[in-house]
Formats: structure tokens, sequence, C-alpha cells
């Protein structure tokens, strides 16, 4: 079986990036492979936002993803410059700025490039969206 890093690009609604990712790592799960992290880069950084409040008759990606990490004790990784510059802002990176509000859900946490090289290396695959 394969060792995948997904990284997402698009945000959550408005390109089919996020939900092509999700269907890819909860296919390639089923079928038994392993997914290191999913990355969200670039505009890929929405999807993390608790602030998305599809209508009730639109399927709700960022709930998926977040029900996809709990269930497969997946981590969701946010690259966290590129959530700053976007608005997409953690508990944490709120209390060191001092600002009194974020909107990261705590299914995701922030990283760096970094992160996402190191997983590269342990990975088969890196399959970006």
């Amino acid at each position: 079986m394969s060792k995948f890093i997904i990284q997402v690009n698009g945000s959550a609604y408005g390109t089919s990036a996020s939900v092509n990712a999700l269907r890819f790592s909860q296919a390639a799960l089923l079928a038994g492979h392993q997914i290191i992290c999913v990355f969200f880069y670039q505009d890929g950084v929405y999807n993390s936002t608790d602030l998305s409040l599809p209508a009730s008759d639109e399927n709700d990606v960022i709930s998926d993803w977040k029900q996809l990490a709990q269930s497969h004790q997946l981590p969701l990784v946010n690259c966290v410059s590129a959530a700053l510059r976007r608005g997409i802002v953690s508990k944490q990176d709120a209390s060191e700025n001092g600002l009194s509000h974020w909107n990261v859900g705590e299914s995701f946490i922030m990283g760096g490039l970094g992160e996402l090289v190191t997983g590269i290396e342990s990975a088969d695959r890196l399959i970006s969206f």
C-alpha cells in the first residue's frame, strides 16, 4: 500500500479542488492506503474556517474534512503563512498577535512548508489538488 500526502490548493467552494481531494482521500483510505497528512496551501486554507455556513441543501465540505480527520486520526495542516495573509487565524495566532477572534477549527493545525517537505520525504506520493 502507498503512503500519500494530499495538498489542497483550492478553497472549499468555488473550485472542485477540495471536493476532489476529499473524495480521493476517502477512496485511498478505504483501499487501505495511508495518508500522512493533508496540507492546505494557497486558497486551500479557506477549508479550515469555522465561519463557513453552507446552505442546508449543500454539501458541507469543511465538516467532511473534519469528520475524515477524526475518523482516521488524519492531520489537517494549514500553511501558516498562506492562512494568515488570507485572514485565516488560529486561536494561538490570535493570542500571539493581540486579536480577540480566530476562525480556524480545532481539527486543523498550523504548520509551515518545512512540515510538507518533511512529510514528502516519508511519503510515496504527493497528490496536489
